[in-house]
């Protein structure tokens, strides 16, 4: 789109008014005044809203790692040993949000535009859990998720422990120990 010409602009580009391009339209002009939607706040491709995954039958499917992350619920999610299971999708399809259940009644929500991964998940579980006291929980671990698509769709059910199956050594001299019997066994 050009800007009209004035009769300065005309005169020192050797034009005549007549030859000046057309006036805008108003519907150019409130284009121009209209900013553009910032690409980081819009949803990705491929992401879905949960009530439409239910209208349209699509089942969930969970990854096997939200079973192993032997992570206890009033810490930090980076605490996970392993950092590369926080950046899976939650489920799939990835969604935008997701409830998240417990057993005792108290739900908790994962939002992100761009998917729920398992660190979303576990940031929210962590918000609720992180001024309790390990002896005021309990079953301080988390044991998994459950899609329960009878009982409710858009929902997961979590499951908690009493104790981490999935120790790790938590020294450097532990985890020296443990490479050294596993290279013997």
């Amino acid at each position: 789109m050009s800007v009209p010409l004035t009769k300065v602009d005309s005169a020192i580009a050797g034009l005549s008014i007549d030859d000046k391009a057309p006036e805008p339209t108003e519907k150019e002009v409130s284009k121009d005044k209209k900013g553009h939607r910032r690409v980081s706040s819009t949803a990705s491709e491929g992401v879905w809203n949960i009530n439409d995954l239910e209208k349209q039958k699509i089942e969930l499917t969970l990854p096997i790692e939200t079973q192993k992350t032997g992570w206890k619920l009033n810490t930090s999610p980076s605490t996970v040993e392993d950092k590369d299971i926080l950046k899976l999708y939650l489920v799939n399809p990835p969604v935008k949000k997701i409830d998240l259940d417990f057993p005792l009644g108290l739900h908790v929500t994962a939002r992100n535009l761009k998917g729920v991964t398992i660190k979303d998940a576990l940031d929210a579980i962590y918000k609720q859990f992180k001024k309790k006291a390990d002896d005021e929980l309990e079953s301080p671990y988390l044991a998994g998720f459950e899609w329960d698509k009878d009982e409710s769709w858009t929902r997961l059910i979590v499951h908690q422990k009493k104790e981490n199956t999935a120790q790790q050594p938590s020294s450097k001299k532990a985890k020296k120990k443990a490479k050294e019997e596993a290279a013997l066994a």
